[in-house]
């Protein structure tokens, strides 16, 4: 997967990773999966708490294992997918937060993202124009 970006293999990945999502109150699973150009995969699964402000996105969860690996850019496409309904992308939060790792080496990743209504494609600033990132903050 490193040479060429494979979309299906992505999205089976992120399907792996819903069937762990911990999501007891909204029975909504996401699982994200994040190709790096290594050809390294790492996944994340929603995380739900009893206090629903504290849930985490798989998106973040997976941006998370990947920084705490020391991965700082390389970030080359994310898969999101929901078996429980419609074709998903990441929420605002979500793209902001793959913003930060994609701006570390000024990546513009592919967003596939998929559910009941098909599979989807963009770029990561075609669902984030003019994010804030790094760069944002001068200096």
């Amino acid at each position: 997967m490193a040479g060429t970006l494979q979309p299906a293999a992505l999205l089976e990945a992120a399907r792996e990773a819903a069937a762990q999502a911990y999501a007891p109150y909204s029975q909504f699973r996401v699982g994200a999966a994040l190709l790096f150009t290594d050809g390294a995969v790492i996944t994340g699964s929603n995380v739900e708490n009893a206090s629903y402000g504290l849930s985490l996105c798989a998106e973040t969860v997976a941006v998370a294992k990947a920084m705490a690996e020391g991965r700082r850019g390389g970030l080359k496409a994310v898969a999101v997918t929901t078996p429980d309904g419609a074709t998903i992308s990441p929420c605002g939060r979500c793209r902001q937060v793959l913003n930060e790792i994609a701006s570390l080496d000024g990546a513009d990743p592919l967003v596939v993202g998929e559910g009941t209504g098909g599979v989807r494609q963009w770029t990561l600033k075609g669902l984030l124009p003019d994010g804030f990132g790094p760069d944002s903050l001068g200096g």
